[in-house]
């Protein structure tokens, strides 16, 4: 049988849109020959819809589209596998379910529900759907289908020393004699897990002697980016077809001669995750409506870099940088700002807040009276900084995108109504060294577009005379060490001062104003994840707490 991998970009909640996208990828398979087009989990409703599912509206809209989809699709000379939120049995704990239909000849054949539930870092399923309490082989043109859904497939015994759950949907399904299997996912990118995917799916179809197709949707939903990357492997687990990552892609395998199409991959993970926050960039932006954006362009290495995704995203004529000098700004992040912007023809404007630093700290000279200078002098920059590009926001209806990395974030190191303002944090998932290999991707597609004095000069916010970050901070490749250690991998200060040979001073220094910090994460714009725990709606931790390390 040839099937056709359709990773399509959905949009959540548009289901006429995602029906007419469903349609188009459907003629096309069939005009290339397909049997039978798959499309990923929630295809038709989009993926994560979250609470939308509790709306008595949202589940009575999506079956209406689903019969409607099932009658537009008569005419097809092939089938479908799509997945939908269908709903619960009657007196089911929840209202909905996390399904997927074989349709063919306008009518349903088979139904499959998702079993395995997951609940761990962004994923809150068990709160939103019923499970399934048995699955079945979906049989089409004489195949028997293993047909499974995203998390039903990620919990093979052998491949992993803990598993998750006492199910394991696939081997169930296939000791139901299946011939291949078939799992349709919304499996979020984050850093490396294209190759775990590939290394799981690989061992699974070893294990059973059996084809196995992998389907995955692509595009940016909220914080997260779904890289696509589908592809199919034969019975001997090897890769034999494979779609683009970070684009929309249909492509064929054939069941009889266990081959198909091949795409070329990205080569390292620094040029994947560049697309992937391109990708989750524009997307956010265009289905949220908006097709402006603005940023603060200081001359750094890190509004650099937001300069570069924003113009990759929504092209360079719906960009504009502004750089906002101060009383402590140097002369060469005006003159760095303004080459990058020329480099990448951008829209350049220059508003001081020199004026209206003087008259803030004028007006607050009598309250402030007898108080020495400390960082309060330095937020208000920022802040006016921050009110200046949100009134820009206002007036031209563009989105400000802010530019405040991993690394910073993490410790406390942007500020609150400041460098915060704006409605998505493109890097925020970012660390520091990262920013400095990813702005490296960017000359290595285009030779010179960012000048070599951004790599160079000290990281600075520039907001008393002679700063430096490295004043308060360690050096960043110890602080990402750090970081990464405490963060992504929960390691308690004792461990990561041993195994980075640091002093535990510095380490607990660094870990408690990560936990202090809390209360400004939970106020920040919602920010793209690319690392396997992003700040955000995957790492969950109470603000009014007393546990620290």
């Amino acid at each position: 049988m040839r099937i056709a991998l359709c990773q399509i970009d959905n949009t959540v909640g548009d289901l006429p849109g995602n029906s007419t996208l469903i349609l188009q990828f459907a003629r096309d398979a069939a005009a290339r020959g397909a049997e039978l087009a798959v499309f990923p989990e929630l295809a038709l409703t989009g993926y994560p819809p979250r609470d939308l599912v509790e709306k008595p509206s949202f589940l009575q809209r999506t079956q209406e589209a689903l019969q409607q989809l099932v009658a537009a699709s008569a005419d097809l000379p092939l089938g479908l596998i799509v997945g939908y939120v269908g709903r619960a049995p009657e007196l089911s704990p929840r209202r909905a379910t996390n399904s997927a239909v074989l349709i063919e000849n306008g009518r349903i054949l088979a139904t499959q529900t998702k079993m395995l539930l997951p609940t761990y870092d962004v994923f809150d399923e068990w709160r939103n759907f019923q499970p399934a309490t048995h699955q079945d082989i979906a049989t089409f043109r004489g195949q028997r289908i293993a047909l499974t859904i995203c998390e039903d497939a990620w919990n093979d015994k052998q491949f992993w020393q803990r598993p998750l759950y006492q199910n394991d949907p696939v081997e169930s399904l296939v000791a139901q004699g299946a011939d291949l299997v078939i799992t349709i996912n919304g499996s979020p990118y984050d850093i490396g897990k294209r190759a775990v995917r590939r290394q799981m799916f690989s061992a699974m179809a070893q294990r059973h002697a059996l084809p196995h197709i992998y389907v995955n949707m692509v595009g940016g939903n909220d914080q997260l980016v779904f890289d696509g990357s589908s592809f199919a492997v034969d019975s001997a687990g090897n890769v034999t077809a494979s779609a683009k990552s970070f684009d929309e892609d249909l492509i064929l395998f054939d069941t009889a001669t266990m081959t198909g199409d091949r795409r070329e991959s990205h080569p390292t993970e620094i040029a994947a995750t560049y697309d992937a926050l391109v990708l989750g960039t524009r997307d956010y932006l265009r289905k949220c409506g908006f097709q402006r954006v603005l940023l603060g362009l200081s001359g750094g290495v890190d509004s650099t870099l937001v300069a570069c995704v924003a113009a990759d995203a929504v092209g360079r004529e719906n960009v504009v940088g502004v750089a906002m000098p101060g009383p402590f700004s140097s002369d060469h992040s005006l003159t760095d700002a303004r080459a990058l912007a020329e480099n990448l023809g951008l829209r350049f404007e220059i508003a001081p807040i020199v004026g209206a630093y003087d008259q803030v700290l004028a007006g607050l000279a009598p309250v402030f009276a007898g108080a020495p200078r400390d960082v309060t002098e330095e937020n208000i920059q920022a802040r006016l900084r921050g009110l200046t590009l949100m009134a820009l926001s206002n007036k031209w209806g563009a989105l400000v995108l802010t530019t405040g990395n991993k690394s910073e974030i993490a410790v406390g190191y942007a500020t609150l109504y400041g460098d915060m303002c704006g409605g998505l944090a493109v890097i925020s998932d970012i660390p520091k060294t990262m920013v400095y290999d990813l702005c490296r991707e960017v000359n290595r597609r285009t030779p010179g577009v960012i000048p070599e004095s951004v790599f160079t000069k000290p990281p600075s916010a520039e907001l008393r005379p002679d700063q430096k970050d490295s004043d308060s901070l360690p050096e960043y490749d110890i602080l990402d060490g750090i970081l990464k250690a405490y963060v992504e991998d929960l390691q308690p200060p004792a461990q990561i001062a041993e195994q980075l040979q640091l002093p535990i001073a510095l380490v607990r220094e660094i870990v408690n104003k990560v936990d202090r910090n809390e209360y400004k994460r939970q106020q920040a714009a919602p920010g793209l994840k690319v690392t396997s725990k992003a700040f955000g709606i995957g790492r969950r931790f109470p603000i009014a707490q007393r546990f620290f390390e």
